[in-house]
């Protein structure tokens, strides 16, 4: 029988790997790794410097030990050249070599590449991304070996932020810098992202809203490195050690779309995660589900105990409840969940001892959404979720 093949090797990747294997030990499962294969949360890069996890802690296992207790097969340094959805065959390129590999299912679970501005300057070229394991090697690599550790983030998003109170906890001296008005401006509502922003600048983080990096150019080249003088849009200039890009990530859909596959943002699928193509599956960040884009990881887990049951014979739809996003942000404790995007809501705001509880309620009353900042409010989140209707229903499989 023809293998079930895994393009990808990150969290998507081996949770549905692990999935599988609970419901079916006998099954010839491959996977496809671009990297070496490690198997390690993402999650966990925005706050190992606080956890005291230097970079070659934090993988829980290396391609050996997770080929050993999966039994399955790994290719790592691998890439997947071409789908050919009629014939089930993949073309593959591996150390210059390209081999063609049949499958009987195919998963996409190739993720979200980050987003990169145009920005001038001789020292743009490196500015860090922070997307992997490797990315985060080399990240701190640089980071320990400077003597001030002045750090500059690009974006005041989720990421951004986590990574900002993380540095900051450890006695960096960090800079944010976003285009918008207010941090987490797409997840919370203005008078709560203020909050939050008061909280983290207690700390020491300085916010520069309302601009962004125009130029990064080195300067006190040395043999030891340089230094990086960044330029605002607003002409405002920061000497730092390193430049961190936090912006955002976009679905990797380059492959799907040479394969004739459907995309939007991302890879599109119904609620049992296929594609147009037959036997062939999308799942994680590069998954849009039924016109929903969750980068997260509780969509990702619930995406993975489906779709194993699907590929092993028995057809299960998808089902999202409502389900918070805790943001690793220490100095101002925050779980959210975003109201949907296409629901008129207004918030409903109880001010707490220690931060609020703002709730998103509908014309009809029903609790779509909240935010809750702070220790306290954040004690709420398992009775407040109960109550918002699910993101996906479950439907009879």
């Amino acid at each position: 029988m023809r293998p079930i093949i895994i393009i990808g090797s990150g969290m998507a990747g081996y949770t549905l790997a692990r999935e599988f294997r609970k419901l079916n030990k006998e099954q010839a499962l491959i996977m496809i790794s671009a990297d070496d294969a490690s198997n390690y949360a993402k999650p966990t890069l925005s706050n190992a410097f606080a956890g005291k996890k230097a970079p070659e802690q934090i993988a829980l296992g290396d391609a050996e030990k997770m080929r050993s207790q999966l039994d399955m097969t790994i290719l790592t340094e691998t890439w997947v050249k071409s789908i050919d959805a009629e014939q089930q065959q993949l073309d593959i390129e591996s150390s210059g070599q390209i081999s063609t590999l049949d499958y009987e299912k195919l998963v996409l679970a190739v993720g979200a590449n980050p987003i990169r501005l145009a920005i001038s300057g001789d020292g743009a070229d490196d500015i860090f991304v922070v997307n992997n394991l490797n990315d985060y090697k080399a990240f701190r690599s640089h980071l320990d070996q400077r003597a001030q550790k002045r750090v500059l983030i690009l974006g005041a998003g989720l990421i951004g932020c986590e990574f900002a109170n993380d540095l900051k906890n450890t006695e960096h001296d960090v800079t944010v810098v976003d285009l918008a008005p207010k941090p987490l401006g797409r997840l919370l509502p203005e008078h709560i992202a203020q909050a939050f922003q008061d909280n983290l600048e207690e700390i020491g983080i300085q916010f520069v809203l309302g601009h962004t990096v125009d130029k990064v150019n080195k300067i006190n080249v040395t043999d030891q490195g340089s230094d990086y003088e960044v330029t605002l849009s607003n002409g405002q200039r920061f000497v730092v050690d390193v430049v961190l890009s936090a912006i955002g990530l976009q679905p990797n859909i380059n492959l799907a779309k040479s394969s004739k596959i459907h995309t939007s943002r991302g890879i599109i699928t119904n609620s049992l995660l296929e594609t147009n193509q037959p036997q062939i599956y999308a799942i994680g960040d590069c998954a849009e589900v039924q016109g929903t884009l969750l980068p997260y990881v509780m969509p990702l887990m619930q995406q993975a105990r489906a779709l194993a049951k699907s590929l092993n014979g028995e057809s299960t739809h998808v089902h999202y409840p409502a389900m918070p996003v805790a943001v690793k942000t220490p100095a101002a404790p925050l779980t959210v969940l975003p109201a949907p995007t296409d629901v008129e809501v207004n918030w409903e705001t109880e001010e707490l001892d220690d931060g609020m509880l703002a709730k998103a309620i509908d014309v009809d009353g029903t609790l779509r959404g909240f935010v809750l900042l702070g220790a306290t409010a954040g004690k709420q989140r398992l009775a407040l979720a109960k109550l918002v209707p699910d993101l996906i229903p479950a439907q009879s499989n």
